[in-house]
């Protein structure tokens, strides 16, 4: 059998190789189903392959990891029509073989973008485009318990398909060889907060403008540095998210020598064919130490007006952004609650048909930044955020996920999160600031969601 998927490849990439004229390539995909892997033995592996992806959704027991770059759809402007065309000629032009029609094979790409591309960007975030989606060279899926390996090559007429399909199998070789051991986490030797008084400041400012009318809420976001006891090992991280946050997206986006990675627990859109999925999550309680205050933190947030204001925002901003590009839109009446480790959640799930004609493009250009992450009104909240905002927040509070040739594809918000640089680390996190916000309250929230990120880096 393994020979026969051998042939088929190679003759994939022999008659591609054949067929090209010109100084043009060609992308030839190929998926085949293989034996169970542990995906972080396969992501371990693949540490002096490229730059490694990972995403992971326990809700569904679902995960992709992407290794290498065949080919990079990149762009610094915030016109998301240029990724969506290049995309489309991507998947018009590729040679794909995928008998399998599940989400995660075929052409696949991974990445995410800035949460405002018209904010100066800052060294912190210099390996990350405004816009950045990788086609790896190979990507694993695991889906419903089955697994499945792509290989992504671009060809031009100067290759050989025998000396391609060497090279391809002994990386592959390499991905699916037992890993060893797992290296050990870091711990945190010091921790510096970026002018929190300056922040409290700002949220009092913000305030202020709610007060007068300008805004209904803003968004502020915070950032606290670490210096890690060594060079973290992005894979006993990944190992201490997935363990500590099984409720959680868990997603680590490697560029260089720099990673962003994080755990959080707000989808922003989910599409399989033409059925949507998205999720309302705003509202924040801890979690309680004992049955009885976890269920008084629950009680409580069901009926908090800010909390319940702040969700309600949410709520009617996605309804709002479905009925332009979709039909059949379904949304509960109340929300319900999200329980993660560390934190708990309002919650309501909208789910409708996508029409002929619209794509997950159109809905993440339409849906982003959501009232949860900028505010509203959403140009106002913005313009704020930019000019009062001490911190360049990068990727963080931006979509990011993946999408394949399936039609299939999924976002999520990337909040609870942190970019790691070798033995340094920045966290971020925010909170929706409205008309009656205390800035101490709002300053002590931010802490309870630092904790995830913070946590698994040794920190508490």
């Amino acid at each position: 059998m393994l020979k026969v998927k051998e042939d088929i490849l190679e003759s994939m990439l022999e008659k591609a190789i054949h067929n090209i004229q010109t100084d043009e390539t060609k992308l030839v995909s190929y998926t085949k189903k293989i034996n169970e892997i542990n995906p972080l033995y396969f992501f371990e592996a693949a540490e002096k392959l490229g730059n490694r992806t990972y995403w992971r959704s326990s809700i569904d027991d679902f995960c992709i990891i992407g290794v290498g770059s065949t080919l990079e759809i990149a762009t610094e402007q915030s016109d998301m029509n240029y990724t969506e065309n290049r995309w489309q000629t991507v998947l018009e032009e590729a040679i794909i073989h995928n008998p399998y029609n599940v989400p995660g094979t075929g052409v696949i790409a991974l990445g995410g973008m800035a949460f405002d591309p018209k904010k100066e960007k800052t060294e912190l975030w210099s390996n990350y485009k405004a816009s950045q989606f990788t086609i790896p060279e190979f990507t694993l899926a695991k889906i419903e318990g089955n697994y499945y390996l792509t290989t992504i090559t671009r060809v031009n007429r100067n290759d050989h398909a025998k000396q391609l399909l060497t090279q391809l199998n002994a990386k592959e070789q390499q991905l699916l060889s037992p890993v060893e051991s797992f290296p050990e986490n870091v711990h945190v030797i010091s921790q510096e907060e970026i002018q929190p008084e300056s922040w409290k400041k700002t949220v009092k400012k913000a305030t202020d403008e709610i007060n007068k009318h300008e805004t209904e809420k803003i968004v502020l976001a915070r950032e606290i540095r670490l210096h890690l006891s060594k060079e973290a090992s992005i894979t006993a991280v990944l190992r201490e998210l997935v363990e500590t946050q099984p409720n959680s997206y868990v997603f680590a986006f490697e560029q260089e020598k720099d990673c962003f990675i994080g755990a959080t627990p707000e989808r922003l859109v989910k599409i399989e064919g033409n059925q949507l999925l998205s999720t309302c999550l705003a509202g924040t309680a801890p979690r309680g130490k004992s049955l009885e205050e976890d269920e008084k933190f629950k009680y409580t947030l069901l009926h908090d007006q800010k909390n319940r204001e702040e969700h309600d925002f949410v709520v009617q901003m996605i309804k709002q952004a479905m009925e332009n590009y979709c039909e059949n839109i379904v949304i509960p009446k109340d929300p319900d609650i999200l329980s993660l480790s560390n934190l708990q959640h309002l919650y309501t799930p909208v789910r409708a048909t996508l029409r002929e004609g619209y794509s997950i493009f159109n809905v993440i250009e339409k849906l982003h930044p959501t009232p949860a992450l900028g505010g509203t009104p959403r140009e106002k909240s913005l313009a704020f955020i930019r000019h009062y905002e001490h911190m360049d927040r990068g990727w963080y509070g931006a979509p990011v996920g993946w999408l394949d040739s399936n039609a299939n594809g999924e976002f999520a918000v990337a909040i609870r999160s942190g970019l790691i640089r070798g033995d340094k680390a920045s966290l971020f996190a925010g909170c929706g600031i409205v008309r009656d916000s205390d800035p101490e309250a709002e300053y002590a929230e931010t802490n309870i969601k630092f904790l995830p990120m913070l946590s698994v880096l040794g920190g508490v």
